[in-house]
């Protein structure tokens, strides 16, 4: 998510047209819709989209800026791939500003924010009991609820640039767990009890527990997102 992006997103003013192509391109990358590592061909997208080719490549070119897209000089763009070692850096740097951001959020935390990591932990822990059986149907409800609890227990962290930096590992991590719903079993039990300890560690204010379990949290997950190598023929 680039700096520009937030300050349109956050003004309340309507989107433009490159605005809610970047937004909708953004979020058929993230979702899987288009392949990590696909070529982004701009006359086929240019009619899938309906926009025109002028509008898509600065499109492109900022999602470039964001990390998602890759520009591949004379030949254009493509999805940006999937690997091991890019999950592992996203985690890395993810544990790092989330946590800070918590442990911020925490420190000074009030009724009004324990409210909202009340209500958003209500709405997770109702759509985990039906992701774990129909993940096609449930995957992209659970993943707005999910993001929506970590987005509550940091919502009193008061850093901007914190809070912008963590939107984009956010976002990159979000890509790898969409893209590991559509190939493997949802780890029901596993999810909820995690999300709870962190709650309960959260409105308890212990801040060094919870940034613990935030931490193993988000390893824990992207363990589970991880890559899948391709198997020896």
């Amino acid at each position: 998510m680039t700096v520009a992006h937030e300050r349109v997103a956050g003004s309340g003013a309507a989107p433009t047209l490159t605005e809610a192509l970047h937004e909708r391109l953004r979020q058929d990358i993230i979702l899987g819709v288009l392949s990590p590592g696909a070529k982004l061909k701009l006359e086929k997208l240019s009619r899938a989209y309906d926009v025109s080719v002028n509008t898509l490549r600065e499109t492109l070119a900022r999602l470039a800026a964001d990390g998602l897209v890759v520009a591949e000089g004379q030949k254009g763009f493509a999805v940006l791939p999937v690997s091991t070692e890019d999950l592992r850096e996203i985690t890395e740097m993810r544990q790092l500003l989330e946590c800070h951001a918590l442990k911020q959020s925490i420190a000074a935390a009030d009724l009004d924010w324990e409210a909202r990591v009340m209500g958003a932990y209500h709405k997770l822990s109702r759509v985990e009991e039906f992701v774990e059986a129909d993940p096609d149907a449930y995957g992209e409800p659970w993943e707005a609820a999910n993001e929506a609890f970590h987005e509550a227990l940091i919502s009193n962290c008061r850093s901007r640039w914190l809070r912008l930096y963590l939107r984009a590992m956010y976002d990159h991590s979000r890509r790898y767990r969409m893209l590991s719903l559509r190939t493997r079993p949802f780890p029901r039990s596993q999810s909820a009890a995690e999300h709870r300890r962190i709650l309960d560690a959260a409105i308890a204010r212990d801040g060094e527990r919870a940034q613990a379990l935030l931490a193993e949290h988000i390893l824990k997950a992207a363990e589970l997102a991880a890559p899948v190598k391709p198997s020896a023929s």
